[in-house]
């Protein structure tokens, strides 16, 4: 079967938002060290090779908001997707306690090897959807509870932004009036220099808003459903009340 480093659901969909979801998968293509990043099955199911729950959250929002999605299909440690091409973070070598085997040895021509594999193509879909006309993005993430040796984090869900709040200040108002506990630009911050916010929506000045969901509240398919539908109409609303 032949690797494809992206999935597009609902392309005609006729919603301005256009869903993404940068770190939906686990997956490491053949082409990378023979599929296996020499990591135990433990951590490639931990939040360090994919954002847990997203992608399905994404999915269910995609079809509430009558909306299309694309997502990656490579994990995080294989190339972040999410960070810009000069990011020292792009390939990470350890994270949040883990050695990352097949990338101790990683050279400037094996990164170089997997952006053309992997994060160009699909930053290259990414931008031909965005291009479309009014688009909003909306960018799904999950964050773990508790980074190793760091106090819990307390929030339920995060929303994210940079300079441009217009559809995120409404968006947090929204839900925190629902009784959650909202991250405001927690639990850290919405903007990296050549992240793909930056890329294909603040760069192009198209309205955009980053969310982060807890991935113990996303961790099974029940939870994943209940958070898109309780989601949807909130984001639909802050869409409306943002006049964009």
């Amino acid at each position: 079967m032949t690797y494809t480093p992206f999935y597009i659901l609902g392309e005609t969909r006729p919603a301005r938002w256009l869903i993404t979801c940068d770190h939906a998968t686990n997956t490491v293509p053949p082409q990378v060290n023979g599929g296996d990043l020499g990591l135990m099955r433990e951590d490639m199911e931990r939040h360090i090779a994919y954002d847990v729950g997203a992608y399905d959250v994404a999915q269910h929002l995609a079809v509430a908001l009558d909306a299309p999605v694309i997502a990656s299909n490579f994990s995080r440690l294989v190339i972040d997707p999410n960070r810009g091409e000069d990011d020292p973070t792009l390939l990470m070598k350890l994270y949040d306690g883990s050695i990352i085997p097949a990338n101790r040895h990683a050279d400037a021509a094996e990164i170089e090897r997997r952006l053309n594999l992997c994060y160009r193509p699909y930053h290259d879909e990414l931008a031909r959807m965005a291009a479309l006309p009014h688009a909003v993005i909306l960018s799904v993430h999950s964050y773990t509870r508790q980074l190793r040796g760091r106090a819990p984090r307390p929030w339920e869900v995060g929303v994210l932004y940079a300079d441009d709040d217009r559809l995120a200040r409404p968006l947090i108002d929204l839900l925190t009036s629902e009784g959650l506990s909202v991250g405001d630009n927690e639990p850290y911050s919405g903007h990296l220099p050549g992240d793909s916010i930056d890329k294909h929506a603040i760069g192009p000045g198209r309205p955009n808003v980053l969310i982060e969901l807890r991935n113990d509240l996303i961790a099974d398919h029940s939870g994943q459903r209940e958070w898109a539908e309780r989601l949807a109409p909130i984001l639909q609303r802050a869409l409306e009340e943002s006049g964009l």
